[in-house]
């Protein structure tokens, strides 16, 4: 069984940083990617960012240059590095990992969420 737990989330005032952390754990042949999407109430899912076991990053425009994110695979660990925060930035952010537990079966596992509030 695998688990996906996010933290860090909290309040933020309008212009300040946070940082994620998402930790996975369980029966973990591989880590094939991880990353952090938001869900604003009354909207969509989004993808945040990305990063993928040989390094590679991916950033949703509206956060390149403000966001960063890291991963240290001997700690299954994704953090997301949040500068800047604008208010409309309030969501719930989820991590996502895709996992295998076995070398042929990559799956798609999620955590609950921590949210994000973004205001003054």
């Amino acid at each position: 069984q695998v688990q996906v737990v996010e933290s860090g989330g909290g309040l933020v005032q309008p212009g300040g940083s946070l940082r994620l952390s998402c930790a996975a754990s369980g029966s973990i042949f591989s880590i094939n990617a991880m990353g952090w999407y938001r869900q604003a109430p009354g909207e969509q899912r989004e993808l945040v960012a990305r990063i993928i076991s040989g390094g590679t990053t991916y950033y949703a425009d509206s956060v390149k240059g403000r966001f960063t994110v890291s991963r240290d695979n001997a700690k299954n660990m994704v953090y997301l590095q949040m500068n800047s925060l604008k208010p409309e930035e309030t969501a719930v952010y989820l991590c996502n990992a895709v996992i295998a537990t076995n070398p042929n079966y990559p799956m798609n596992y999620w955590g609950k969420g921590t949210l994000v509030t973004v205001s003054s």
